[in-house]
């Protein structure tokens, strides 16, 4: 989906419409960060995960709006219900996006992409809303096609086409290829993934540890994952290494908002809550430690997430500390038990 709550917030108000608009943060600027921006607040250079002051400062006409996610919820609910006209070999990964397997179509149209753009005009007509497709041999492939040609995008990468792409492709545009990653592969001169393909898998591997197997794989096109409709998930997390040590609170503060934003999603994904937060927290000096609270009742609210988060770490003393990474995982998970309400702290 394109710019989802943004597009949402800007079909069911027409107020909004044709204006920058962000979903979350703060219209003051004293913390939080952004959901998602309009496609008119992205032409400002506004980008989900952005501190709001720094989208504040990018445009100062920019309107924040306070996440309905019961709203996007049942819009993503209706979309995968267009999706299932199709195949029930449909895997989210959020509210707003999934990975199709169409080897099987259910109306025998016989073409990923005539399926592909029958899709994104139901979603135009039923739903008023636009999306962005990639089709192509596999998960990974697919996923990146999606991208490039937003919004109201469609782009087809045919087999004989892959090894190419991926030749071609920026480093940082691997899905799974972070900021902090793909600054290493740069320095390593490493640009494009013809520059991957030239080192060995044990190369690979020496380098980047475990995900090096990956990324020989994938260069070359090969990514047998299949979509699964159906995963038991015993936990969810985020977490993020820092191209430069966090010193002070403030600035840890800033970084468990956006990784709490990640994890919302994700249970959002699976329609999950949890009874355990947990934050993990690694040093400059790489020592690692974990710190935990558990609630009565099922979480999963991003509001008590972030303040569970922030809480845990003022009890790990954080004062005169460098800190490379950050994290926070729900565990304990009771999705047929009530939920606890979200407790009242401000973070957009």
């Amino acid at each position: 989906m394109d710019a989802f709550y943004a597009s949402v917030e800007q079909r069911d108000f027409p107020v909004y419409r044709g204006k920058p608009i962000v979903v979350g943060g703060s219209p003051e600027g004293r913390g939080g960060v952004v959901a998602t921006a309009s496609y008119e607040a992205r032409k400002y250079g506004i980008r989900s995960a952005m501190p709001s002051k720094r989208a504040l400062q990018l445009c100062p006409d920019v309107i924040f709006i306070r996440p309905r996610f019961a709203a996007y919820k049942e819009v993503s609910q209706q979309v995968r219900d267009i999706f299932r006209r199709h195949t029930d070999l449909v895997e989210p990964l959020s509210l707003d996006e999934a990975y199709l397997d169409v080897t099987e179509d259910k109306q025998q149209i016989g073409s990923a992409i005539a399926i592909a753009r029958l899709i994104k005009q139901a979603i135009r007509d039923e739903l008023q809303l636009t999306a962005s497709a990639g089709v192509s041999i596999n998960k990974f492939v697919a996923k990146i096609a999606s991208d490039m040609q937003k919004p109201d995008g469609l782009t087809f990468i045919a087999p004989e086409q892959v090894e190419t792409f991926m030749e071609q492709l920026p480093v940082e545009k691997f899905f799974g290829v972070g900021k902090v990653t793909a600054d290493k592969m740069k320095r390593m001169g490493l640009h494009t993934g013809a520059d991957l393909k030239k080192l060995t898998e044990n190369n690979l591997v020496q380098l980047f540890g475990k995900t090096g197997h990956f990324y020989y794989r994938i260069v070359r096109g090969i990514d047998e994952r299949e979509v699964q409709p159906h995963r038991e998930t015993k936990s969810l997390g985020a977490e993020d290494t820092f191209p430069h040590d966090l010193t002070t609170v403030e600035e840890m503060n800033l970084e468990l908002d956006k990784i709490a934003l990640t994890v919302a999603g994700r249970l959002e994904k699976y329609q999950l809550r949890g009874r355990t937060v947990t934050l993990k927290i690694k040093y400059s000096d790489f020592r690692q430690i974990t710190r935990n609270q558990s609630f009565p009742l099922p979480v999963g609210d991003l509001a008590t997430i972030a303040a569970t988060a922030k809480q845990l770490l003022l009890k790990t003393d954080p004062a005169d500390v460098k800190v490379r990474l950050l994290g926070i995982t729900l565990s304990n998970f009771a999705d047929d038990a009530p939920a606890a309400p979200a407790q009242q702290l401000s973070l957009f």
